[in-house]
């Protein structure tokens, strides 16, 4: 595993400043005040300017790169520009290079993997890889509240529970990372199959995704057994309940049950032939809906 600030750090740090050290002196001016811009000692710039520091290629000849040597060379040596701004016009720029630039494909070469997500780079807070990541991730912290609820395995209904989250634009259940396998009730302890992953979930997913069809804003659910007690308790913590039609399609079910209470936050239906009465607790997060059956249960 390899984060792509270690790429920054290992290969463009060096190349960037071994670039522009030896174009302030071309400038003209002394190894000392090259050594005062760039915040580095005197030795450092004789071996940036002698040589002695390996560059990589790729980045020694990326457009982007000596253009912002170029720019901050000559800004710097006019006064121009402060180190302030050189600083942020650096950024900006590795940052670009990080957004599927070249600094973008030295880090799929060090992390073969990320190639398979072509125009969205790990590190770009919009990419999808940063996103199930964090969903994940956030699901991951969930789990970790109801195990450690008391009280929590017994409310596992037979067909067992879930715990879901969805990404922002979520349209499918492989947009939405759930638990494989269910989780389950083995002699009073909360069994936990497998880490969360995309696309495992069908019922509890089609829930979530039904809401949110509806209007609902949520990106989370948990499923637990059905209980008049535990709908009462969710009202009296303030949710919104909102009974559905449990012989219906889910999608018209949820629909409709959301048209009568929009704001709702639990979804419940009381059961029918062959269908086990489920309660549906719904929120912006896992942690969040996990922590709304922990102060119930």
């Amino acid at each position: 595993m390899k984060f792509i600030e270690e790429v920054v750090v290992e290969e463009f740090l060096p190349t960037f400043r071994s670039l522009l050290a030896e174009r302030l002196r071309e400038e003209g001016l002394t190894q000392s005040e090259v050594a005062d811009l760039l915040g580095i000692s005197q030795s450092a710039v004789s071996k940036y300017v002698h040589g002695e520091v390996d560059r990589n290629e790729q980045l020694a000849a990326a457009g982007p790169v000596t253009n912002l040597v170029d720019r901050l060379a000559e800004g710097l040596t006019t006064g121009d520009m402060t180190t302030v701004d050189a600083l942020v016009e650096a950024e900006v720029t590795v940052r670009d290079l990080e957004r599927g630039g070249v600094l973008a494909t030295l880090h799929e070469e060090a992390v073969p993997g990320l190639a398979a997500y072509e125009g969205n780079a790990i590190h770009d807070p919009d990419g999808r890889i940063r996103a199930t990541g964090q969903v994940r991730a956030s699901v991951r912290r969930g789990l970790r509240v109801l195990r450690n609820t008391a009280g929590f395995a017994a409310t596992v209904p037979a067909v067992g529970s879930n715990l879901v989250e969805c990404l922002p634009d979520a349209g499918t259940i492989d947009d939405v990372a759930a638990v494989p396998g269910r989780i389950i009730d083995v002699r009073g302890e909360v069994t936990i199959p497998g880490d969360p992953a995309f696309g495992v979930s069908q019922y509890v997913a089609g829930v979530l995704l039904a809401a949110r069809a509806a209007g609902s804003n949520t990106r989370a659910a948990v499923n637990v057994s059905y209980d008049p007690a535990t709908v009462a308790a969710l009202e009296e913590e303030g949710a919104t309940a909102a009974e559905f039609d449990p012989e219906a399609a889910v999608d018209e079910a949820v629909a409709a049950a959301l048209s009568d209470s929009p704001d709702a936050t639990v979804l419940y239906q009381t059961g029918a032939m062959g269908v086990e009465p489920i309660v549906y607790v719904l929120g912006p997060d896992a942690p969040t809906v996990a922590e709304r059956v922990r102060a119930v249960v």
